[in-house]
C-alpha cells in the first residue's frame, strides 16, 4: 500500500512530508533512513509526518536523516503551513502558530528557554555563555527553541571548519539528547549563520537555528529585533522580545509530490 508524499524545502532545507491524516503511518527507523537517502530514496534532510491533532489543525512529527527523532523544525513548520493552510501545528517541542504574509509564511514559536535542564545539559552550569569549548569554538550560548541549540559568535565565519567540528560537538556527552550547532557572525547589521543540524549535518538553512541565533544575538546585545538571518540557502527574519514568543518569517517552496511504498523500503 502506498502513502502520499510531498517534497518541499525552506531555503534549501528539504523535507519529504508523509500525509497520514487519513490513514495512520508509522515509519521504522530503517524506512526513515531509506526515504531520506539522496541516492536510493527520495532524499531530504528531514522526514515529516502529518497526522490529526486533538488540539491543533494538524500534528507534525519529525525524523532526521539518520533515523533519530526531532522535537521541532522551523523550516518544516513553514512548509507544512503552506501545504495544509494550517494556522496551528502541534509538535513534540510545543505548539506553533502560522499565517501567510504575501509570498511567505510567518510562524510563531514558543518563548525560548535558557536553563541548563531545558537544553538539557548533563551537569548544572550557566548557559549564557556556556563554559565549554571545542577548538576555535568557545563559550556558546545554549538556547532551547523547541529543540536544543548552541550558538557560537565568531569574527570570521568562513574560517570555522564546521563540517569537521560539528559531529564532535553534536555528540558530546555534555548533551544527553545531542545538540544543534550554530556558528554566527554579526555583519553589517545582520547575522550570517551556518548550522550543523543534529542528525542531519550541515544544511542550507535551519529555521530553529536561525531563531536560536537571533535570540542569542538580541539577548547578548549584538543586534536588536527584528534580526535578518542570512544562511547559504536564503534569509529569514526573526523577531523576539524577552519573555515573548519568537516570530520567524520566510519562504516555503513546493517541489513535487507522489506516492511511496514504505514496505518496499524496509
Amino acid at each position: 500500500m502506498t502513502t502520499a508524499f510531498h517534497k518541499m524545502h525552506g531555503l534549501g532545507n528539504d523535507f519529504v512530508i508523509l500525509d497520514a491524516r487519513q490513514r495512520a503511518v508509522e515509519p521504522s527507523e530503517a524506512q526513515v533512513r531509506a526515504l531520506c537517502d539522496r541516492r536510493r530514496g527520495i532524499g531530504c534532510d528531514q522526514l515529516i509526518r502529518l497526522s490529526p491533532s486533538q488540539t491543533a489543525d494538524v500534528r507534525m512529527d519529525i525524523w532526521n536523516a539518520d533515523g533519530s527523532s526531532a522535537e521541532a523544525c522551523g523550516n518544516a513548520a513553514r512548509c507544512v503551513a503552506a501545504l495544509t493552510h494550517a494556522q496551528s501545528i502541534e509538535t513534540v517541542g510545543g505548539y506553533l502558530e502560522a499565517v501567510a504574509i504575501d509570498n511567505e509564511i510567518s510562524v510563531q514559536l514558543p518563548p525560548p528557554r535558557f536553563d541548563w535542564e531545558a537544553i538539557p545539559i548533563a551537569d548544572a552550569m550557566d548557559t549564557h555563555p556556556l563554559p565549554l569549548g571545542w577548538g576555535p569554538l568557545e563559550r556558546p550560548d545554549a538556547v532551547n527553541v523547541g529543540n536544543p541549540h548552541l550558538v557560537f559568535f565568531v569574527d570570521d565565519l568562513d574560517a570555522i571548519p564546521l563540517a569537521e567540528l560539528g559531529p564532535g560537538i553534536e555528540s558530546d556527552p555534555a548533551f544527553p539528547r545531542k545538540i544543534n550547532v550554530n556558528v554566527a557572525q554579526v555583519h553589517d547589521g545582520h547575522l550570517d549563520l551556518r548550522t550543523f543540524e543534529r542528525g542531519a549535518g550541515l544544511t542550507q538553512a535551519c529555521g530553529t537555528g536561525a531563531c536560536a541565533s537571533a535570540v542569542a544575538a538580541i539577548r547578548g546585545r549584538h543586534l536588536i529585533s527584528p534580526v535578518e538571518v542570512r544562511m547559504p540557502g536564503g534569509t529569514l527574519h526573526i523577531s523576539w522580545a524577552p519573555g515573548e514568543p519568537i516570530l520567524m518569517r520566510g519562504a516555503a517552496t513546493y517541489v513535487f509530490g507522489g506516492e511511496v511504498d514504505l514496505e518496499a523500503l524496509a
